[in-house]
């Protein structure tokens, strides 16, 4: 591109005339004006915040104007925003942001998120925070840009990585910054080489499995704060309960990281209602399980017992999958046994769940959160809805940034369902929405709350509904019965779920369900399993919130 320059041979003569002949360069009014703008947006002192004069549109509380305060004026802008789900980190990070950009003291940004909350975290920042954000395409921005904000896996690709290690940025941000506690990895170090002057780090889990997870993070912030790494297991070991015993390490955290907890905030929280909605299989349909049980227990596969999940949900997720197994194993022991029960299920009627969900939602203006664990399930229920003049949209992670927000507008605007897979328990905040169905239940407890989060976090005004959709007869019984109520994952909010699992060795509950499934020779062992699995899980969440508690006093 060939920009043309014109030199103004005016305006020099003229200013020369002016400063040969000491005459005005302009009038009184105009220099008076320019001095009383100066004035009005200066901040004469270092103390309080001047953002919230400049954004009256946005209802701060109070424990996000404290949290960016404290930021600002006791951590020099290096610290963790630790708040629990749904408190409003965003908004005390935005704040923050808006305050040193105010201050003149921040002009380059960059800011890291999961790659699904990109387009969120733009567009609250503009219409929230009127700071000019965009976010990275195809072509790079990274040393034309001021404010520009990506996911960590696009920044550190080679392309990129370089181009941006070169920049000087005044302010970084990276959020779900747990996912960096393991120093070893690339992440970890592509953020630490970056040059940054004023940096936050966003997540609702700071210590994880180990103690070492918090000096990694504070690390990055204030490197040789918290000592060597050596120097610092040497001093306070690896148990992250020390966190809370020991009252030196405790004061240095303390010091570098803003923790809310729901409780301490004084917010009156919208309810959490809770109900199951029990279905029976048709005698067709049950019959078509118990078969299905009995032949998928006799292939070797282990994914098998997936099968009779998909049942569960819809012939056609199940059909798909047994119609892949067969095409793609020509050696399957019971082939025809497959290819018969294929031909029985295509003659099944609609299934049980989606007429509960007919019968739950046609008599209703308000809208509704379809939760399926299928993507067959997921077109199924689309059209199902459509047959019963109900409107309904899409949401699955294959969807690019643009067609997801499209789907969230069109939801929120015109049509009253949305069915979403999982992609859909991840960024999306969906706070018009206050009722949810779980039509299929997850086995991994976490991936449950990300999805009630959606819903029920700040912003919401009403009441939230949950329902669960079970079978009855069905593993979806034994696992709702003694996984979920058993450690009441409806009724409250567990944020620190993943940390009890870890404590337990346990890496994926999904797995171990499965595990339990394909190794009990009957439903009764099974359930047994199942009982003991929830029991170990219910007493380590309720010494973890004693704990928790007990370090919430401690600290105050």
């Amino acid at each position: 591109m060939n920009i043309q320059l014109n030199r103004d041979d005016q305006f020099i003569d003229d200013l020369d005339s002016k400063l040969n002949n000491e005459e005005k360069l302009s009038s009184w009014d105009l220099f008076h004006m320019s001095y009383q703008s100066s004035v009005a947006t200066s901040t004469p002192e270092f103390k309080g915040l001047t953002a919230p004069n400049h954004l009256p549109h946005v209802n701060f509380l109070q424990h996000q104007l404290d949290s960016a305060q404290q930021v600002v004026e006791e951590m020099n802008g290096r610290g963790i925003l630790a708040d629990e789900v749904g408190l409003g980190k965003t908004i005390e990070a935005g704040l923050i942001l808006k305050e040193y950009m105010i201050r003149g003291l921040v002009k380059k940004a960059l800011i890291l998120v999961p790659a699904s909350l990109v387009n969120q975290w733009v567009n609250e920042l503009n219409q929230k925070f009127y700071i000019p954000a965009i976010s990275q395409r195809k072509r790079p921005v990274w040393d034309q840009q001021n404010i520009v904000v990506t996911s960590l896996d696009t920044a550190k690709r080679p392309v990129h990585r370089d181009v941006i290690l070169e920049q000087e940025y005044d302010f970084v941000l990276i959020d779900e910054a747990h996912k960096l506690k393991n120093h070893k990895t690339k992440n970890y170090e592509f953020v630490r080489a970056l040059k940054k002057k004023y940096c936050l780090l966003l997540t609702a889990t700071p210590v994880q499995n180990k103690l070492t997870d918090i000096f990694n993070l504070v690390s990055i912030l204030k490197p040789g704060y918290l000592g060597s790494y050596d120097e610092f297991t040497k001093k306070f070991g690896r148990d992250r309960k020390n966190l809370f015993n020991d009252g030196k390490l405790k004061q240095l955290v303390q010091n570098v990281m803003v923790r809310n907890r729901r409780e301490d905030t004084g917010i009156d929280w919208t309810k959490r209602h809770v109900k199951t909605i029990w279905v029976d299989f048709t005698e067709d349909e049950q019959e078509a399980y118990d078969e299905l049980s009995h032949i998928s227990r006799e292939t070797s596969n282990f994914s098998s017992i997936t099968y009779t999940r998909e049942l569960c949900s819809s012939r056609e997720a199940c059909y798909l999958s047994l119609r892949k197994l067969v095409n793609e194993n020509n050696e399957l022991p019971n082939r025809d046994d497959y290819e018969a029960f294929m031909q029985r299920i295509e003659q099944l009627p609609h299934h049980a769940k989606a007429d509960k969900v007919i019968e739950l939602i046609q008599n209703t203006d308000e809208k509704f959160i379809i939760f399926t664990e299928y993507r067959a399930t997921q077109f199924y229920l689309q059209w199902y809805l459509q047959q019963h003049g109900i409107s309904s949209v899409p949401f699955r992670g294959g969807f690019k940034r643009s067609k997801k927000d499209w789907m969230r507008q069109l939801f929120e605007n015109h049509a009253q369902v949305l069915i979403a897979t999982e992609a859909g328990g991840e960024g999306i905040n969906l706070q018009f929405c206050n009722n949810m169905i779980n039509y299929d239940l997850p086995w991994n407890p976490m991936r449950l709350e990300q999805r009630i989060g959606r819903i029920h976090r700040f912003g919401q005004e009403q009441d939230v509904h949950i329902y669960n959709f079970a079978i009855r007869n069905t593993m979806e019984e034994h696992v709702l019965h003694l996984l979920y109520e058993k450690i009441k994952l409806f009724e409250r909010v567990v944020g620190n779920l993943d940390d009890i699992l870890a404590d337990l060795d346990i890496g994926d509950v999904e797995k171990e369900i499965q595990s339990i499934f394909q190794e009990s020779a009957t439903d009764g062992e099974a359930k047994i399993k199942l009982e003991n699995l929830s029991s170990v899980i219910s007493y380590a969440q309720n010494q973890y919130l004693e704990e928790d508690q007990h370090g919430s006093r401690e600290s105050s």
